[in-house]
């Protein structure tokens, strides 16, 4: 067998039917998972797994075997994360700190795939395909600086070695030989501990954490053993263990769950209007006449409990953070512009959203409809009463139990509000789609009498604008806390109507906007503004894609510094606040950080995340509105 570097230098073949290998693929992936349920897609955008969905890179026309061994290479690396990862046992072992973070997060995906790796030579050939590719796409074939060379990838490299005895393949060599002295001068001793605990997923994760200690990223572990979660993890894939590289025979008669929703194409139902086809004349405007511009209502000042003011959190200095509307970043005709190029985009993707949300509207003006309490004693006479009145004659004028009431409904006093990451990460496909979510839900939402408020969060500049250079000047003092400038972007506010501010999520488009995100404080300036408001029930949204990131507050502050900020943050909205949070995570797990919470692979699953969740948030209270009515 040619190994895999030499596939490179294959020129691509005839143009071949991928589906018998899709197939093959999909049956292989499900059975080294144990996971019968599984979903795999094949796209051409980056390969994720989140639950029981797996997207995988998609074969050219003309394929290689490189291109083969990579796919197949990618889906055992899924598969073997289901069946040897214990997310329980991780998360209560993982460290505190960005850093120590991801060499943890990394090492462990190393163990999972040493162990395919160590018990089917084929799956390992995968992998070292899958690995070299991965790090010449991403341009670290050829670092020259450990700057450039990412310290997690170096750890994983290393370990991965140490675990299946392969060499490093020679895409990812550089990362790992300019960290190679270093890690192996801090940590040699405890690679040994790595290997005999390769099958103990929390012996292991001991072992990493003794590893980051040594290098100096991380406290010593208690003692105390983490619990497990429900599901027994032995650490053993459910694949024969003679089944080479995935194994390539094919599934048989087994079809892709994935390929039938890839090939789903929804027809709008009866009565379904498009939101892509309403007008701006179907919006209903609130306005109020003592406003200074039209659509925007005056905001009664309304004293409330600051919950967030006591939390531990520096901040070098405010004097150059802004909160911008959206307008003032960007003139007219650029923002007519912009929007144009967003809806050119996204012009496939707006029916489908429309259509999401036009369900999301139809549920919720559903549960506008009027109620009425029956057999009062007083309030409006009960016609279907009529005939009890008339056949008792003992029954007087009015009889008693014969009258009707409508119930009261709060539905419409609500708020939400769409907090939109505007990081660097987010460039591309996720934040075109956000954008696209973010209009049509506003405008959803607003027909059916909520209102809407649709923000951005990012910083002014790359590592740390004007505040690292007065902190420079002035002589870098110690733990200066938050080190950069933040820009907070208001792209639609609660009372302006949807149609003033539909070109301004064009903004997002705009190259060189996306910058570093520091969500803490977008989340602190986001609950501010929504507890201010006058409205019964607020909800606010976060929409990200990772965790909170800036190269000058964590250059100079304890790695965990921004995450443990986000935490305390969280913590103090679910737990003492009247403001109902929920986040969607855009191919990064957010439910470690906020209870409510859902995880999506791919952007374009935000439109019905988004319906759903905001849904559910409905359909809940109308429960708990049925159930106080029952007792009361």
């Amino acid at each position: 067998m040619a190994g895999p570097g030499d596939n490179y230098r294959k020129k691509p073949g005839k143009p071949v039917d991928t589906e018998p290998f899709k197939r093959a693929v999909t049956g292989c992936m499900r059975a080294m998972a144990g996971e019968p349920e599984l979903e795999v897609v094949f796209a051409a955008d980056k390969p994720a797994f989140a639950g029981k969905h797996a997207r995988l890179p998609d074969l050219p026309k003309r394929i290689t075997r490189n291109d083969v061994m990579v796919t197949r290479g990618v889906g055992d690396s899924m598969a073997l994360r289901t069946a040897c990862h214990n997310p329980g046992v991780h998360a209560a072992t993982a460290p505190d700190g960005a850093d120590a973070r991801a060499i943890f997060d990394a090492v462990e995906q190393a163990r999972v795939e040493s162990i395919g790796a160590r018990r089917m030579p084929g799956v390992g050939d995968n992998l070292t395909a899958m690995i070299d590719d991965k790090f010449t796409r991403n341009n670290l074939a050829t670092v020259t600086e450990r700057d450039d060379a990412p310290l997690s990838e170096a750890v994983a490299l290393i370990v991965r070695e140490k675990l299946t005895g392969r060499p490093t393949p020679p895409g990812a060599a550089a990362v790992a030989d300019l960290w190679r002295d270093w890690v192996e001068e801090k940590a040699g001793d405890d690679f040994a501990n790595l290997e005999s605990a390769i099958d103990d997923q929390n012996a292991f994760a001991r072992a990493v954490r003794d590893m980051l200690v040594s290098m100096e990223l991380a406290d010593e572990m208690s003692g105390e053993e983490p619990e497990d979660s429900d599901d027994d993890n032995d650490d053993e894939p459910d694949a024969d263990e003679d089944t080479e590289g995935g194994s390539q025979e094919d599934s048989g008669e087994e079809q892709s769950e994935a390929e039938e929703s890839q090939a789903e194409s929804e027809q709008p139902e009866a009565g379904e209007m498009d939101a892509a086809d309403a007008t701006a004349d179907d919006m209903e405007q609130d306005l109020d006449a003592d406003a200074e511009e039209p659509g925007e209502a005056i905001r009664p000042e309304q004293s409330f409990n600051d919950i967030l003011s006591g939390i531990d959190y520096e901040v070098y200095s405010t004097e150059f953070d802004e909160t911008i509307s959206a307008e003032e970043l960007c003139d007219e005709a650029e923002l007519e512009r912009l929007r144009a190029f967003l809806d050119k985009q996204l012009s496939n993707l707006q029916g489908v959203v429309g259509r999401l949300a036009n369900r999301l509207q139809r549920r919720l003006m559903a549960q506008q409809n009027r109620s009425w309490d029956f057999d009062l004693e007083e309030g409006y006479l009960d016609p279907a009463r009529l005939p009890r009145i008339i056949i008792d004659e003992m029954a007087g004028t009015f009889a008693p139990l014969s009258f009707k009431r409508e119930r009261d409904t709060n539905f419409r006093d609500t708020v939400v509000t769409l907090l939109l990451d505007n990081s660097g990460s987010m460039r591309g496909r996720p934040i075109t789609v956000a954008a696209t979510c973010a209009d049509i839900l506003a405008r959803t939402l607003e027909r059916c009498g909520v209102k809407v408020e649709i923000l951005g969060f990012t910083t002014r500049a790359w590592k740390g604008g004007q505040s690292r250079e007065a902190w420079l000047k002035g002589g870098k003092p110690a733990e200066p806390g938050r080190l950069n400038d933040l820009r907070h972007i208001i792209y639609k506010s609660a009372d302006a109507p949807w149609r003033r501010a539909r070109r301004n999520l064009g903004l997002m488009m705009r190259e060189g906007l996306l910058k570093e995100n520091i969500d803490g404080e977008a989340l602190t300036w986001a609950y501010r503004r929504l507890a201010a408001r006058p409205e019964q029930r607020r909800i606010l949204m976060m929409i990200s894609d990772g965790a909170p990131v800036d190269d000058s507050t964590l250059s100079v502050n304890p790695g965990n510094y921004l995450e443990r900020h986000l935490r305390a943050v969280i913590e103090e909205i679910e737990t003492r606040s009247e403001v109902e949070l929920l986040a969607i995570g855009i191919g990064h797990d957010v439910t470690r950080y906020y209870r409510r919470a859902v995880t999506i692979v791919d952007a374009e699953e935000l439109a019905g995340a988004m319906t759903e969740q905001l849904a559910g948030l409905f359909e809940e209270q109308k429960s708990r509105d049925a159930r106080r009515q029952r007792a009361g």
